[in-house]
């Protein structure tokens, strides 16, 4: 496959991953070989990714070297289009994401901004979405708590100028 950029090919990469892993096809001796290829057809360099399964004693799929709370979690892909991620930059700019993509603001203000996401996006299962990526429950009812605070409406004019 041909990428245009790095961001690209790393969420790919990640999708594919969290497949493989899901599906249980990770074995013994599974690895991923990349191959940079520069313009022109040129070989610029092979890397091979090693695939070393290290269960957890709950026999949690868990890699060699990744610890399960620095892990990055991987974005479904209606979060990783190139819309998507534009604003993902503009929410971690504005200091309501991480760079793993997880809230830093309350459950209302979270789910504020996954409605908004959502809606910009056209993403029909935004609560089942958001919820399995923010390891959360009941979005919905913090979405409708939200509506009746007052701050909420100040909350949603900020996130319409930020993620405009």
């Amino acid at each position: 496959m041909n990428f245009d950029n790095n961001e690209d090919a790393l969420g790919f990469i990640n999708r594919l991953l969290e497949r493989l892993h899901q599906a249980d096809y990770i074995n013994q001796g599974s690895k991923i070989e990349v191959v940079y290829v520069a313009s022109g057809g040129q070989h610029v360099e092979t890397q091979y990714i090693s695939l070393t399964p290290n269960p957890s004693p709950k026999g949690e799929g868990n890699f060699k070297g990744r610890e399960k709370a620095k892990e990055r979690p991987v974005l479904p892909d209606v979060l990783c289009t190139e819309e998507a991620m534009a604003l993902w930059k503009k929410a971690q700019e504005a200091g309501y994401v991480d760079s793993n993509y997880q809230p830093l603001i309350s459950r209302t203000q979270s789910a504020l901004l996954a409605d908004a996401m959502a809606e910009r996006l056209g993403i029909r299962e935004k609560w089942k979405v958001f919820e399995v990526l923010w390891n959360r429950k009941y979005m919905y009812r913090d979405y409708y708590q939200a509506l009746g605070q007052q701050k909420t409406l100040i909350f949603q004019d900020e996130l319409k100028k930020v993620l405009a």
